[in-house]
């Protein structure tokens, strides 16, 4: 189970501020691997999964997006009723909190990508086994 870094961005929620986001991404030959982006209170806060930090990070600097930095679990669980619930049963049982978790597979797809934000991602994994 990896922590990876994820890009944060936060920005007005209004017409066209993903697709700016996505097309600077996009030109800078960057892939979305993973995306949640709610909206607060007239607020976006768009957290990426990509598959080139670096290179997003220039590019996201040269568009002067401004962007910060998460540590967060990624976990590749089987495509399966019960697995998230098996994950989350586990942090609650070691009184670790998931602070927002997002999550993408495809249909009839084995595995389903998770991502988890939790106070302490040394604990957790080791509460996880990892």
């Amino acid at each position: 189970m990896p922590r990876v870094t994820q890009l944060v961005v936060t920005s007005e929620s209004k017409p066209g501020t993903l697709a700016q986001l996505c097309s600077t991404l996009s030109k800078a030959g960057v892939n979305i691997r993973s995306m949640l982006a709610p909206e607060i209170r007239g607020r976006g806060k768009v957290r990426l999964l990509v598959d080139d930090p670096a290179k997003a990070k220039d590019a996201l600097k040269a568009a002067k997006i401004r962007f910060s930095e998460e540590e967060v679990l990624e976990l590749e669980l089987d495509n399966r009723p019960g697995s998230l619930g098996e994950v989350a049963e586990k942090l609650a049982k070691a009184k670790i909190n998931i602070k927002y978790a997002y999550a993408t597979t495809s249909e009839g797809s084995a595995k389903a990508t998770v991502v988890l934000a939790v106070p302490n991602l040394a604990k957790a994994a080791g509460v996880l086994g990892e």
